[in-house]
């Protein structure tokens, strides 16, 4: 099944487009049971229109001018559907980085401050070098966190606090940041 609005006005064609169109039929009228082979049609249609002149052209350009003036108006009528997108829970959780992610965010300025000038290809090479593995455990655990976070927040149903979970996640950044102080 095609994806999008079905009732969405179909694209503008272009004057090769009509062309083809039109070769296509006159192909049907001749040979009607021979099957066709579209890399053959394909480029028989292009040596075609290459050596056509500019009126013979002119025809199809016309179709094609016609074609965008119906398109644009359709398009001014035309309004997405209703319900699109979903809209997002504004009290879910953010997703705990990855290992990858932790590390690279510790190792990639230290990387940085010692070879300056230097790459990101070559930043991306020497953070390969380095043992991750505390990372990757970091991260299982981080991840675990917040399953288990979700799995409470979804068996009480809809949040029922005055803040949100990403509110009462800054306030507790805040507060250790004043005790760090």
């Amino acid at each position: 099944m095609a994806k999008g609005d079905p009732k969405k006005p179909n694209g503008k064609m272009s004057a090769y487009a009509f062309f083809v169109q039109t070769c296509r039929e006159e192909r049907k009228k001749k040979y009607q049971e021979v099957p066709v082979n579209f890399a053959e049609f394909s480029k028989k249609c292009s040596r075609r229109w290459k050596t056509m002149s500019r009126k013979e052209k002119s025809k199809f350009d016309k179709l094609a001018k016609v074609d965008k003036v119906l398109y644009d108006r359709e398009m001014k009528d035309y309004g997405p559907a209703k319900g699109g997108k979903k809209k997002k829970d504004s009290n879910t959780f953010k997703r705990p980085p990855s290992g990858f992610f932790l590390f690279c965010s510790e190792f990639h300025p230290k990387i940085k401050s010692t070879n300056p000038g230097i790459s990101i290809g070559d930043v991306a090479k020497k953070l390969g070098e380095i043992e991750k593995q505390p990372y990757i455990t970091k991260a299982a655990k981080l991840k675990e966190e917040y399953e288990k976070d979700v799995a409470e927040y979804k068996s009480k149903g809809k949040f029922d606090g005055a803040k949100s979970p990403a509110e009462v996640a800054q306030i507790k950044k805040k507060e250790k940041k004043r005790k760090e102080k």
